[in-house]
């Protein structure tokens, strides 16, 4: 099992590679939520404005 980890010396690489990736993409969601959200608030405010 620790060979497999270790993936032929390259283990340390590999993980933090993935660990990289992982991260990014957890950024990326959330990068995506607060613009989503920040997109509805305009679309909310927008629409209050012209019925008024």
């Amino acid at each position: 099992m620790i060979d497999w980890f270790r993936m032929g010396g390259y283990g340390f690489f590999v993980w933090s590679s993935y660990g990289v990736l992982a991260l990014a993409i957890v950024i990326e969601v959330v990068a995506l939520r607060r613009q989503r959200d920040s997109a509805r608030e305009h679309v909310v405010e927008t629409t209050e404005e012209e019925r008024a």
